[in-house]
């Protein structure tokens, strides 16, 4: 008896078996995984370093840009020493989504955090309130803006930079908005696209 079992042959099998597990895995997966896996533009291509100028007209008091496309956050110093690129979570959906021109209100340290109202209507079983601490979703840093209930954040679930994860706000690794918390003041000027 011989044994047919040739190169070719392998390579077919297992590249079979690769497909399988791949459906398999987006049938029983979650939204979010199945959306990557669907194949949703990857933000890897887009996520570079750019200038300020397009964007802004001065750097009086600092510069946020957010773009929500890339899931990119841009710090521009005053003086230009400082240039910024972190990732970020961005808005589930486009309705979730605000764009524009805003800027830093206040900053907390150690925030505390209360579903919106409109929150609360889409997912009632949240609690009311939740204070500071690793099961807060605003994590560690808080960056309040000019547009009610929008913030730029940090996040203990570190699963969520890099996607559409968020209820409206822009979520970043603890780390991230720490040290952004850091470099930006009241007055430093965001915009969101």
């Amino acid at each position: 008896m011989t044994n047919n079992f040739s190169r070719r042959g392998f390579i077919a099998a297992t590249a079979a078996a690769i497909g399988t597990s791949a459906t398999a895995q987006t049938e029983n997966s979650t939204e979010i995984e199945a959306d990557i896996i669907d194949g949703v533009q990857r933000n890897i291509s887009s996520f570079r370093s750019l200038d300020w100028q397009p964007y802004f007209t001065s750097l009086r008091n600092g510069a946020v840009l957010v773009d929500i496309q890339s899931r990119a956050l841009h710090y521009w110093s005053e003086d230009e020493s400082v240039y910024k690129l972190f990732p970020t979570s961005v808005p589930l959906t486009q309705d979730l989504t605000r764009t524009g021109r805003t800027s830093i209100t206040r900053k907390v340290e150690g925030p505390s955090w209360a579903p919106t109202p409109a929150m609360k209507l889409r997912n009632p079983e949240w609690p009311d309130f939740i204070g500071p601490g690793p099961d807060n979703p605003l994590g560690s840093h808080a960056l309040h803006l000019t547009w009610q209930y929008y913030r730029i954040h940090g996040t203990h679930d570190t699963r969520k930079i890099g996607r559409r994860s968020s209820n409206g706000c822009i979520g970043l690794y603890n780390e991230h908005i720490a040290e952004l918390y850091d470099l930006t003041k009241v007055g430093t000027q965001v915009l969101i696209l």
